[in-house]
C-alpha cells in the first residue's frame, strides 16, 4: 500500500492534517502520543505495516495534532482544544461515529472526547496511556517535578539528534537498529521544532482526567506493556480501575510505542475488541519476491571520493531505491553496507523494481547489480529469512553492474507479463547445493 493522500480538515481557524486509509466498515480514529508527522511516519517499515493492519478490519482515519506534523504550526492549546480536532477530522470525512484508539499523550484527549461526545464514540482504545502527567501523593508513578526539569532540558538541547535522541530509550527493542535512530532523529525534527515540542510536552505535564473517567460510559479496552519504561504499567491499571467496565489487557514488553516489539499482540487485542473476532496467527512462512542490490566496486568508488562525499551519494542512492520499492509495492526487509533487502507479493513487479534501481542508480554514477529470487520464506516479525533469502543474495553477488539477473523460478512466473530475459547459463552458487540456471532482464 502506498501512502494514502494527505488532507486537511478546518478546526476554527486550524487546518488539521489527516488521511484515511481502509474501507472496513467500523471508523477508528487513531490519536498518536507526543509528536507525530503522518508523512514520515511511513517511511519506517514497522511503523507503517502497523498502519496498514489496523486498516485491514476499519477505516483507519489519523491525524496531526495542531501544532506538530503537517498540521497548522500554531500556539500549542489546551487539552480541550486540541479534542475538538478529533470531532472536526471525524466531520470532514464524515463519520458520525467511530472507535477512538489513543497511545500515550493521545490516551488522554480520546478519553476526554469519549466522555463529552459518547454519541460519537463507539468504543474507546488507550495504550501505553495515563490519567495524570505530573507526581502527586495519591499518583506516585509519574514524572517529579526534578525529573520533568531534566526533561525539559533534555528537549531544548538533543532535539532531533541521532547521537542523543530525545526518546529513543522508550523503545528498546529497536535503540541498537541505525536505520531506526536516522529515521526517529528525523521524525522528531519534522514531528515539531524543539520550541514546540517544548510545548508540548510542558502541556502535556498538566494534564489530570482523573475526574472524568467515571463519566466514560462506551466500551474501553486499556493496553500496556509490563515492562513500559515511559509509562508505568500501574497506570493502565490505574485507568481501567476508575472507568466502568472497563477492560485491562497487561502484555509482555517494554516498548512504549505500539507499533514497535511484538505489535501483533496489540493488534490482534484491537482487532478482537473492534470486531468482535480475532485474527488468526500471521503465517510463519509465505511465499515472497526477494531481491538484493548492492554497488559494484563500492570499496574504490569510496576512496576516490573521501568519506562524506561517499556517505552523501549513499544517501542518495538509498532514498533513490526506497522510492522504487514503494513505487512497485515492496518492502524494505534490511540495508547493509551499499545494499539493499526487500520483498515483493508479485514476481514482476519484483524484477522491475530491480531494473528501476539500476536506472536510478546509473544516473548518480553508480553500478549497482541486482539479483531475484522467489521462493518460500520464513516470516520472523518484520524479518523474512530461510533459503530463498539466501539464494536471492547468492543471485545478486554473480551479477555485474548494472545487470539484474534472477532465477529461473521468477522467469517461469513472470510468464506472459512482458519482461525479456537472456539466458546466463548454470552456475553455482555459494554455499546453495545444485546448479541454478540464470536469467537477465533486458531493459
Amino acid at each position: 500500500m502506498q501512502q494514502p493522500e494527505t488532507r486537511y480538515a478546518k478546526s476554527g481557524e486550524v487546518h488539521i492534517a489527516y488521511q484515511v486509509i481502509g474501507e472496513g466498515p467500523i471508523d477508528l480514529v487513531y490519536v498518536p502520543g507526543f509528536t507525530s508527522h503522518i508523512g514520515y511516519a511511513w517511511e519506517f517499515p514497522p511503523f507503517a505495516r502497523f498502519l496498514r493492519r489496523l486498516a485491514a478490519f476499519s477505516r483507519l482515519i489519523w491525524f496531526d495534532k495542531r501544532g506538530t506534523g503537517l498540521s497548522d504550526r500554531v500556539d500549542i492549546a489546551s487539552l480541550e482544544q486540541r479534542m475538538d480536532d478529533v470531532r472536526a477530522v471525524m466531520e470532514a470525512v464524515g463519520s458520525e461515529r467511530a472507535v477512538l484508539f489513543g497511545q500515550s499523550e493521545g490516551g488522554p484527549m480520546c478519553a476526554l472526547f469519549a466522555a463529552t461526545y459518547p454519541a460519537r464514540t463507539a468504543a474507546l482504545i488507550m495504550f501505553a496511556t495515563f490519567a495524570r502527567r505530573a507526581w502527586a501523593p495519591d499518583y506516585p508513578w509519574a514524572r517529579t517535578e526534578a525529573q520533568r526539569q531534566q526533561r525539559c532540558a533534555e528537549i531544548e538541547s538533543k532535539w532531533g539528534q541521532e547521537s542523543a535522541l530525545v526518546s529513543v530509550s522508550s523503545l528498546p527493542s529497536l535503540v541498537g537498529d541505525p536505520h531506526f535512530r536516522q529515521w526517529y532523529a528525523n521524525y522528531e525534527r519534522f514531528s515539531a521544532s524543539p520550541g514546540a515540542a517544548l510545548a508540548i510536552f510542558l502541556m502535556n505535564s498538566a494534564i489530570d482526567i482523573r475526574h472524568i473517567l467515571p463519566a466514560i460510559r462506551v466500551p474501553t479496552l486499556i493496553l500496556h506493556r509490563s515492562e513500559d519504561r515511559s509509562v508505568h504499567v500501574e497506570e493502565g491499571r490505574y485507568l481501567a480501575g476508575r472507568i466502568p467496565g472497563a477492560k485491562f489487557v497487561e502484555l509482555p514488553g517494554s516498548d512504549h510505542d505500539e507499533w514497535a516489539g511484538d505489535s501483533d499482540a496489540v493488534l490482534a487485542e484491537v482487532e478482537e475488541f473492534v470486531t468482535g473476532v480475532r485474527p488468526a496467527p500471521e503465517p510463519d512462512r509465505v511465499l515472497a519476491t526477494i531481491l538484493f542490490t548492492d554497488v559494484v566496486a563500492s570499496t574504490e568508488r569510496a576512496a576516490a571520493l573521501g568519506d562524506r562525499a561517499w556517505r552523501d551519494l549513499l544517501e542518495s542512492l538509498y532514498a533513490a531505491v526506497r522510492r522504487e520499492v514503494v513505487k512497485f509495492r515492496g518492502r524494505e526487509i534490511d540495508t547493509a553496507g551499499d545494499g539493499m533487502f526487500a520483498a515483493f507479493d508479485g514476481p514482476a513487479r519484483g524484477v522491475r523494481c530491480a531494473m528501476a534501481v539500476v536506472r536510478a542508480a546509473a544516473a548518480l554514477g553508480l553500478g549497482v547489480r541486482a539479483g531475484v529470487h522467489a521462493g518460500e520464506c520464513q516470516v520472523m516479525g518484520d524479518k523474512l529469512a530461510g533459503i530463498a533469502v539466501h539464494v536471492g543474495a547468492r543471485i545478486a553477488a554473480q551479477a555485474g553492474a548494472g545487470e539484474v539477473l534472477l532465477s529461473s523460478t521468477v522467469k517461469d512466473l513472470v510468464a506472459g507479463s512482458g519482461l525479456e530475459f537472456a539466458d546466463r547459463g548454470a552456475h553455482m552458487l555459494k554455499g546453495i547445493s545444485g546448479e541454478w540456471r540464470l536469467f537477465a532482464a533486458v531493459d
